[in-house]
């Protein structure tokens, strides 16, 4: 421990990218505190060394084994899991890479065009990406949680009936879109996110969440095309299976 709190925040990013956004949920934007150790960090804004320290060293970039669980999980589960990750994208993930992308010009000169084109883009790509995210809960995980309810709940419900009717599980599948392309502006500007090993480290760290945030947004949408639709489909088979029971009785 001694070690690491002897380092500077400049060393400890150069050695991990993702460390700086750690720093940055504790409130340390690295690139204010560049020559500053983390215990000289610590100190000055009163940070918990030990909590910090824990949380660089979890530093992981893999999605372990998330998709294989979810395949065991019932449906309103997945959508649980579906819900709690929009929260991070737009709580956490979005507000860090927008803080990055607002440095980007304090940083360097050389990269105001970069930091011009970035900032023209961004508050477009978050309001789409919002948007998306609300149609979604709306639509598909509401029609789910309507179908969960009356597969455990005994008496018939017309509103679930006419919601059936009315939304097609096929065509929001074959509608749903992938972010990926929502990405391609990024991928544009940061020349698919390759910099030289001479590249400010501001630059390294902003690439390399981008790309990150990529890859997340289509680990997600992998999970809601693979696993979400066809347990909603299920759900729904039941569910119509359950009127048609239902019916023969009255």
């Amino acid at each position: 421990m001694e070690k690491i709190l002897k380092r500077t925040i400049t060393d400890l990013v150069s050695e991990n990218h993702i460390r700086a956004s750690v720093l940055y949920y504790f409130g340390v934007k690295f690139y204010d505190y560049k020559l500053e150790t983390l215990e000289e960090v610590c100190s000055k804004l009163g940070i918990n060394p030990d909590s910090l320290i824990s949380s660089l060293e979890l530093v992981i970039d893999e999605k372990e084994s998330t998709q294989k669980q979810l395949k065991a999980y019932p449906a309103e589960l997945v959508v649980e899991y579906l819900k709690h990750a929009h929260y991070l994208f737009i709580k956490k993930r979005l507000p860090y890479i927008g803080q990055l992308i607002d440095g980007v010009e304090e940083v360097n000169f050389r990269y105001k065009s970069l930091s011009t084109d970035l900032k023209s883009i961004f508050p477009m790509f978050v309001e789409d990406f919002i948007h998306h995210i609300h149609e979604e809960e709306d639509t598909m995980f509401a029609y789910v949680g309507r179908l969960n309810r009356f597969l455990n709940d005994e008496k018939p419900s017309s509103e679930t009936y006419y919601m059936m009717e009315s939304f097609s599980l096929q065509e929001f599948a074959m509608e749903h879109e992938v972010h990926e392309n929502e990405m391609d502006g990024f991928r544009k500007f940061t020349n698919d996110y390759q910099y030289c090993e001479e590249a400010d480290l501001h630059i390294k760290v902003l690439y390399t969440e981008l790309q990150r945030f990529e890859r997340d947004l289509l680990i997600h949408a992998k999970i809601e095309n693979e696993i979400l639709f066809p347990k909603a489909m299920q759900l729904e088979r039941l569910a119509k299976l359950k009127f048609y029971d239902l019916s023969k009785l009255n």
